[in-house]
């Protein structure tokens, strides 16, 4: 009986540090992808789209600006890139989710 409780705790160790390490290197990811496309930032819309191509979808926000999205598949995993625009054509936010 004691045995297989040492067993079982282990087991769950080793599980809960793997789950630890995807977690770790998915905010590593994330980390990464904001850097690279938060330069965008207070930039023109032409720089990105230069970069970038022609959005998969654009539409008015709430707030009356623009938001450019870019969606694109890896793995088979959707990511999704979203880049406000305000009215003057400078970018003033990013945000990205599913992207790894």
């Amino acid at each position: 009986m004691k045995f297989k409780i040492i067993l079982i705790s282990i087991f769950t160790f080793i599980l809960l540090s793997g789950c630890q390490t995807i977690k770790k290197k998915s905010d590593a990811v994330a980390e990464k992808e904001n850097e690279k496309y938060g330069q965008f930032v207070g930039k023109e819309v032409n720089e990105l789209k230069m970069e970038l191509g022609s959005p998969s979808e654009d539409y008015v926000n709430e707030l009356g600006n623009e938001t450019l999205v870019y969606k694109t598949k890896k793995y088979g995993i959707p990511c999704e890139r979203k880049f406000e625009i305000n009215t003057s054509g400078i970018i003033i936010g990013f945000s990205s989710s599913g992207c790894i």
